[in-house]
């Protein structure tokens, strides 16, 4: 995902040692958001200040859904918030759906908005 290019590359800010250097060898990343760093050039998903008003920012993981998916990833259990991230992320697959009701398989180019997110809740974007 992150050498894909995913949140205009200025998702974890500096805060990243917690994380495998692997993970970041090739990533995309910057200071602040640059949608040329998203792997399909558009701005695609709500703000964080959208995020803190729906109530999607839990004090665990304070950066969101893709921080807790990175800490869940490398074996980290939190049982109340795991059932949460992972009833959105099912719920997410909407989108997967959407896709693929109205593209053409393998055209990349139709709805990038939405495979820029699903990409951004690692779903494959290129179904």
């Amino acid at each position: 995902m992150l050498e894909l290019g995913v949140f205009g590359g200025s998702y974890f800010g500096r805060k990243i040692k917690e994380y495998p250097k692997s993970w970041f060898k090739k990533a995309k990343l910057g200071k602040t958001f640059d949608v040329k760093k998203n792997r399909f050039k558009v701005r695609a998903g709500l703000t964080r200040k959208e995020w803190l008003n729906k109530g999607w920012i839990f004090k665990e993981d304070p950066l969101g859904w893709f921080q807790w998916y990175c800490r869940f990833k490398n074996g980290r259990r939190i049982p109340h918030i795991d059932e949460i991230q992972i009833k959105r992320w099912k719920a997410f697959k909407r989108h997967v759906t959407a896709i693929k009701k109205n593209c053409e398989p393998g055209d990349i180019h139709c709805r990038r908005k939405q495979r820029q997110a699903i990409l951004q809740w690692a779903y494959d974007p290129f179904i």
